[in-house]
């Protein structure tokens, strides 16, 4: 299985608008991120982890041409709002792509993108509009996107909750606070660990820090783990220099075989 980060940076994205900071400047790609995205792949079929803004420049720079499917983590702007972008994929042939998203976030995705995810949404003739079909899931439920099997479990993230995912030996953990006394069960044994963390230093009321984050691989176990998520305060160099060796943080363009 194949897992490629399409995008790596928070919401703000990196470089910032107006932002002169070293990281923003920053002639190493590495720190140039965009919203959070992830790709995976095995035999069975290619998967998209969210919709980042980015989506198309995301897909074009990792030289996608099919997807089987999707999974949104929640409906945040940075993680959905690229979503037309699937539209190419109906366009090439496909009626439906299936979209697999928490039931609890249906009305809001439908309210906002209704016009296609609305029961009566049509296109104007000679026009298109995505071809997508939501999959609802609930928390702690096992399914399939792609064909890949997986458990997805929520995590908190202020008022919404997140939801990401293991599938074998491989957990994603994407916009959390913390792991839920009763997830951790579900998370032992995980080899490679994706899990957000900010920036180093000062809590944040929705999201792990560097130290938490790497708190939580600890704990599990972790062969590896891969920071995402990462804002303009963390540059890639130094954050290689200052975490433990199973940690790094993570760049848009990586792939690792899981």
């Amino acid at each position: 299985m194949r897992l490629t980060f399409l995008g790596t940076g928070t919401s703000f994205g990196i470089p910032v608008v107006g932002c002169r900071c070293p990281v923003c400047t920053s002639e190493d790609l590495r720190n140039h991120r965009g919203r959070h995205g992830l790709m995976l792949q095995d035999s069975e079929g290619t998967l998209l982890i969210d919709t980042p803004p980015e989506l198309r420049l995301q897909l074009l720079e990792a030289a996608v041409s099919h997807v089987d499917a999707v999974f949104l983590s929640h409906p945040h702007a940075d993680h959905v709002h690229g979503i037309d972008d699937l539209r190419v994929f109906s366009v090439h042939g496909r009626s439906s792509l299936p979209v697999h998203v928490a039931a609890e976030y249906e009305r809001e995705l439908k309210d906002r993108f209704a016009y296609f995810l609305s029961q009566d949404a049509v296109s104007t003739p000679g026009t298109t509009i995505p071809g997508v079909e939501l999959v609802l899931f609930g928390d702690r439920e096992h399914i399939e996107p792609a064909g890949i099997s997986m458990q997805v479990i929520g995590f908190p993230h202020g008022t919404y909750r997140s939801y990401g995912f293991r599938t074998g030996n491989l957990a994603v953990v994407v916009d959390a606070k913390r792991v839920p006394d009763d997830a951790w069960d579900l998370l032992e044994g995980v080899e490679t660990l994706v899990i957000n963390a900010l920036w180093f230093g000062k809590p944040h009321p929705t999201h792990f820090t560097i130290e938490e984050a790497v708190e939580v691989a600890q704990r599990l176990g972790a062969s590896r783990t891969f920071l995402t998520h990462l804002t303009h305060k963390v540059d890639h160099a130094d954050a290689e220099r200052r975490l433990p060796d199973s940690v790094h943080p993570a760049h848009d363009g990586l792939t690792i075989e899981v």
